[in-house]
């Protein structure tokens, strides 16, 4: 899959990014090669290969799911520039 500048100028906008003529062209060029690269790698036949989790065959331990930091919202609230009725103040972002 190639792309052409028009491609490029449409990702570039949908991500909020301004480039030049000179940048269209020089991305597409790269993030085409990107993608043959990844077609490559799509003719590899994978059909024998499990699934892997991870590539470290390492089993993480278990532990009791339990709250053990609760009721501290009065230290918490210390750190706080403002507080009020037991929640965080802050400034208003929309008018």
């Amino acid at each position: 899959m190639a792309l052409d500048k028009k491609d490029v100028a449409k990702i570039a906008r949908l991500a909020r990014i301004e480039l030049t003529e000179a940048e269209k062209e020089e991305y597409a060029v790269k993030i085409s090669g990107v993608l043959q690269w990844i077609d490559q790698l799509n003719e590899v036949n994978t059909d024998s290969i499990p699934q892997l989790a991870s590539v470290a065959a390492v089993k993480l331990p278990w532990r009791e799911d339990k709250v053990t930091d609760g009721n501290q919202q009065d230290a918490v609230l210390g750190n706080a520039p403002k507080a009020e009725y037991g929640c965080f103040e802050v400034p208003k972002v929309m008018e």
